[in-house]
């Protein structure tokens, strides 16, 4: 996770509070403002964001710019969802992002998504076949 400077230097972010393990304040982009709420403690990275105008749900991209925000480039950070009955809503249309701090975020190959830009069809085979004998696919 980005320090608080390095978060206030985005200038998306008016921090109102901060706490040994955390802050929060407002966020703001085009086409909508809301909270925001950031924390490393018990073991997680943690940030969620509500739009004020509660009718608004958060893009992919927003998400991705909110993640920009708070997490450095290389970190993964993933949005849960958990099952049914663990589910908490304290606030409608609010979406979080996680991270674990001490250990690596699993994440499946990029292979098994599709293609990167400047892969060819051969590094997209011999990757599978990697997958596939390590008995990964």
């Amino acid at each position: 996770m980005k320090t608080l400077q390095e978060i206030k230097d985005s200038g998306r972010v008016i921090v109102q509070n901060v706490s040994m393990d955390g802050g929060n304040g407002l966020i703001s982009f085009h086409g909508w403002k809301g909270t925001v709420v950031w924390s490393d403690g018990g073991g997680w990275e943690h940030v969620s964001v509500a739009p004020m105008k509660r009718s608004i749900t958060l893009s992919w991209d927003d998400m991705c710019r909110i993640k920009d925000i708070f997490f450095h480039e290389e970190e993964c950070v993933v949005q849960y969802h958990p099952p049914k009955s663990e589910y908490v809503n304290m606030l409608p249309n609010c979406l979080h992002l996680w991270r674990p701090i001490k250990e690596k975020m699993p994440a499946p190959p990029s292979i098994m998504v599709g293609i990167k830009n400047g892969e060819s069809r051969e590094s997209i085979n011999a990757g599978l076949e990697k997958l596939y004998m390590k008995g990964e696919w």
